[in-house]
């Protein structure tokens, strides 16, 4: 559980999206969280009853095969690979800036040469652990996460507190019950808000990528990252709460564009000469995403290769560590060359690269949706559990995520919307960073389909219980259903 939770990275997701969440939707923002939630929900459903029947580490990208078909099923696992490309040097970076200013080495973060370094070699260190091994890595997710968590809810409690003591600094408020509708604002600032909140939320599912090196792969890694989006709920619901009612609207709204700067004053606000504690949660968050976000990518390109969509060399296992040592680095080392060409072109691009993120995250979530329900279709008639779990459930999840896909494409669309403010080909940088991500993958796969053909080979099937090991009872997914 420890990775999935690590792989959301939920201090900096806050102190990256709490401002303009905030002023979207004013006083609703934890509302907001809560209706985020909702979609992640379903697709864990989905993750949990997809890694029964079939424990690869290539999650969506071999479920989505096996029930749409090898086109959607390189281009679910094209995603993946991608988005930790998009985001590990971002996340370096700021782990390198938090951890830089816990220690009062603000000259260091002012100088880029030292930051862009330093962020190269958590990279790495952050890949040789996870070619070192899974244990290594799962040892070291447990201190960083109880570490954030701990932190942010230290953080919302003496927040809170002041909030109802009336000692804040801020135009405190009290909070309510209405402050958790998430229709209260409704409109366009809804559809926003749920943007923002979908990225807060992505990354739980990384400890099923590690199905393979897990004990109980069926049924372990499934639970984890359904249990790892109740924690995220009430993580986020709290400190959302907590933060509204500490600061205010006003002041959330006004500095929104200053969201990291906003958690970092808050905390200093609320907790004096302890504020060191929020920053140092928000460095350890960053820190352990950059090394949980790796394993998605190089396990999914260790599953494609080992089924000819990918070059065979990334399925290489370590002789020693047995992992997927290859895999693994080329994922840094492609994570590293993004970062530092999209920080040549500007510090505003890299926030943008991030921006694009959303179109990956809910395709392949959208994709995995629709692959539970299809691969499971002929059981979804046999009881109301399954009908709701892997039938409705995961479809309404795509549903959701899809209308945000498209919502996202239009948001996109506007220059105005990005961090740069400037069009790119007459768009929005974040829109043309997605397409090219998209359109670059496209041509890979035929390019690929015509070098090695055994992958497109691969028809879609059907959840078969008469095959399904230990003897599962026809329509009964939680016995193992196998096709």
């Amino acid at each position: 559980m420890s990775i999935g939770l690590a792989a959301t990275s939920p201090a900096y997701s806050l102190a990256a999206i709490i401002g303009p969440v905030v002023a979207l939707v004013g006083v609703y923002a934890p509302g907001i969280m809560l209706a985020s939630f909702v979609p992640m929900l379903l697709i864990a459903s989905a993750f949990y009853y997809l890694n029964r029947v079939d424990s690869d580490c290539g999650t969506t990208f071999s479920w989505v095969t096996r029930a749409m078909g090898p086109w959607f099923g390189w281009l679910g696992g094209w995603a993946i690979g991608m988005t930790g490309v998009l985001i590990v040097g971002s996340l370096a970076n700021v782990g390198v800036t938090y951890l830089l200013l816990t220690f009062g080495l603000d000259d260091l973060v002012d100088n880029p040469w030292v930051v862009q370094i330093l962020t190269i070699a958590l990279i790495f260190l952050m890949t040789a652990i996870c070619v070192i091994g899974t244990e290594l890595s799962a040892r070291l997710q447990d201190v960083l996460i109880l570490a954030q968590v701990g932190a942010l809810l230290i953080f919302a409690i003496v927040a809170l507190t002041a909030a109802l003591n009336g000692t804040s600094e801020y135009d405190s408020l009290i909070p309510e019950l209405s402050w958790v509708n998430p229709f209260g604002a409704g409109g366009a600032a809804l559809t926003s808000g749920l943007l923002l909140g979908v990225f807060a939320y992505w990354g739980w599912e990384s400890a099923v990528n590690l199905n393979e090196e897990t004990e109980g792969a069926s049924t372990t890694p499934g639970r984890a990252a359904i249990v790892s989006t109740v924690v995220l709920l009430v993580t986020y619901v709290s400190v959302a709460i907590a933060v509204v009612a500490y600061a205010g609207v006003d002041f959330l709204a006004e500095n929104a564009s200053e969201e990291e700067g906003i958690f970092g004053t808050l905390a200093d606000s609320a907790m004096g000469g302890w504020s060191w504690i929020v920053l140092l949660a928000v460095a350890t968050s960053a820190i352990a995403s950059t090394q949980t976000t790796i394993i998605p990518a190089s396990r999914t390109g260790l599953s494609m290769a080992r089924r000819h969509a990918m070059p065979r060399a990334l399925a290489h296992i370590h002789p020693r560590f047995r992992t997927p040592d290859v895999s693994t680095w080329t994922v840094a080392v492609i994570a590293t060359v993004w970062y530092l060409v999209v920080n040549l072109l500007s510090e505003n691009a890299l926030f943008d690269s991030l921006t694009a993120l959303s179109l990956l995250i809910a395709f392949y979530y959208a994709l995995t949706g629709l692959a539970c329900a299809i691969y499971y279709r002929r059981e979804l008639t046999k009881s109301a559990r399954n009908f709701v779990l892997i039938g409705v459930g995961p479809v309404i999840g795509a549903i959701l995520l899809f209308w945000l896909l498209v919502e996202s494409i239009i948001d996109m669309s506007d220059p105005a919307n990005s961090y740069s403010g400037v069009a790119w080909l007459g768009v929005g940088p974040p829109l043309v960073i997605g397409i090219f991500i998209f359109v670059v993958g496209v041509i890979f796969m035929v390019f690929w389909r015509f070098h090695d053909g055994r992958y497109w080979q691969e028809k879609p099937g059907v959840a078969d219980p008469v095959l399904a090991a230990g003897g599962a009872h026809p329509g009964d997914p939680d016995e193992g259903a196998g096709r």
